[in-house]
């Protein structure tokens, strides 16, 4: 169960908190301390301004421009003229999770009181993600340095009132948006334009929603193995607590007793316990160095994830308990593009091995069942081989998209901006990645429960015994040849709803 929302204070949101608000959750409030932290980064930027000191975004311009002074009275146009100017954003919108969770990321950080923003632009965005004014953002145009600087512009310029977003899934201009809700358009002020669209909240919210997703898909293989592993009479000593003892990854050691507490009960084991088959292949005997090595990944990405979004990644950073403004590179994706680039490896190696599963449950000379698990007349009937041909283009769809974003950099801004992260990039292609393989699980459920059919009689492991009997009841059992794709779409279903790990669950 996610947590429940808690107060907002720029250092302690969570993922399950961040899951929740951006499928529709719960909003959380301010913290009172983090406006205490707003008001006086604030306060250090007015006392900036009257010095006449040389501030990078603050007097100064932006990028190659740094050395071009702006008088005060200019501060306000400098702002929205960056917001216009950097909106160049194109391709596909991110979809409505995406913005809620963008939307929460950047008030988040704002929140530290590291960026000097006025407390109006922090109330303004709670109350846009609140009432459900959702802005139009291009989801290409960032390279994840200096920043998400063109979906972050996208979405800072419905706060002047310009710009396009949608409320109940209708555009509207941004000015028509706020009005819809009872929100007025605020006018920015010095460093304010730069505090919103600085900093890698768009990279992290992709990435946080495909981690999330990642980690689902992750727990629906484990059963989707253990099923596989009952219906081709697979053993289950390599399960063994005292295996993983002696490879201490924790991971692994999860994995077994995940896998140990699915296969429990299995009257199917006990019948071929002393048959003539020495070794499992590596994809039903290696799921715990498999899925544990995936498990370990995601935990890791999980952790510079939750870290990334309490982190305030706008530059300059002020500390106004020092009265001190620092140009730093907080706002470097570098962190998120490992990360995501690291997943997207992990999961394209859950779809891989699924795949290799779905091969030894279609392939008859493996499975000793009917070629393709066809029902009726094999030949006649082609059964799953075109669902095994899905998942395999699917995985090699996967390796290309795999291929590290992080290791690509391209100079912007005049070679003032000489190394990039392409952190969105690298989210964005763990996003795809998820959703394929996700689509290969389903394969292997639909596989695995045609080839459990050939059990019958014979009890399964008590959660692949609860998985076939709920998978019964949506899916017809094998028989003639009929538009499978409807059937892996159902599976995809069960799964997206919970509804299939739900049957699982209280199966306990």
């Amino acid at each position: 169960m996610p947590d429940a929302p808690a107060q907002l204070d720029g250092q302690s949101l969570t993922l399950s908190t961040a899951l929740s608000v951006a499928s529709g959750g719960a909003v959380p409030a301010i913290a009172p301390v983090a406006m205490e932290h707003v008001r006086a980064g604030r306060a250090l930027v007015t006392s900036l301004l009257a010095t006449g000191e040389a501030v990078y975004g603050i007097t100064t311009g932006f990028g190659r421009l740094k050395n071009v002074q702006i008088a005060a009275s200019d501060a306000a146009i400098l702002q929205l003229n960056l917001l216009r100017s950097h909106a160049v954003g194109v391709g596909p919108d991110a979809p409505d999770t995406a913005v809620r969770l963008l939307l929460l990321l950047r008030l988040n950080t704002l929140l530290r009181g590291n960026s000097g923003v006025r407390p109006e632009i922090c109330f303004l965005l709670r109350e846009m993600l609140l009432r459900g004014v959702l802005p139009r953002v291009p989801e290409q145009g960032s390279v994840g340095a200096s920043g998400d600087l063109a979906p972050l512009a996208h979405l800072a310029l419905v706060l002047v009132g310009e710009g396009e977003a949608r409320v109940n899934g209708e555009m509207f201009s941004g000015r028509a948006a706020l009005e819809r809700v009872g929100l007025a358009p605020i006018v920015l002020e010095a460093k304010e334009g730069l505090a919103l669209i600085n900093g890698t909240s768009f990279s992290t919210a992709v990435a946080v929603l495909a981690h999330g997703k990642a980690r689902c898909a992750l727990r629906h293989a484990h059963l989707a193995a253990a099923m596989t592993i009952e219906a081709l009479q697979g053993s289950h000593r390599p399960f063994d607590q005292r295996v993983a003892d002696i490879r201490p990854h924790p991971g692994h050691a999860r994995v077994a007793e995940r896998m140990r507490s699915l296969l429990a009960d299995s009257d199917i084991a006990s019948q071929h316990a002393h048959c003539n088959r020495v070794q499992d292949p590596y994809s039903l005997r290696c799921t715990p160095q498999v899925h544990g090595a995936i498990e370990d990944a995601l935990q890791h990405v999980g952790e510079v994830l939750s870290r990334e979004m309490n982190s305030a990644t706008d530059n300059p950073l002020l500390f106004p308990e020092d009265g001190e403004s620092i140009s730093a590179g907080n706002f470097h994706g570098e962190a998120v593009a490992l990360a995501c680039d690291y997943a997207k490896c992990a999961v394209a190696e859950i779809a891989s091995i699924s795949e290799r599963r779905i091969e030894n449950l279609v392939n008859p000379d493996l499975s000793h069942l009917p070629p393709f698990l066809a029902g009726g007349k094999p030949g006649l009937n082609s059964g799953l081989m075109m669902a095994q041909v899905t998942a395999a283009a699917l995985v090699s769809e996967n390796k290309g998209l795999a291929h590290p974003a992080s290791v690509d950099s391209i100079p912007t801004s005049a070679n003032q901006e000489d190394h990039v992260s392409m952190s969105p990039i690298a989210a964005r292609a763990l996003r795809s990645i998820t959703e394929n393989t996700r689509h290969v699980l389903a394969v292997e459920f639909l596989a695995a429960s045609f080839a459990l059919h050939w059990q019958e009689g014979r009890r399964a492991g008590r959660g692949v015994e609860a998985a076939r009997r709920f998978l019964a009841t949506e899916i017809l059992p094998p028989g003639e040849d009929r538009l499978f794709a409807n059937d892996i779409r159902k599976i995809r279903e069960l799964m997206d709803t919970g509804r299939l790990m739900a049957a699982v669950l209280a199966a306990r």
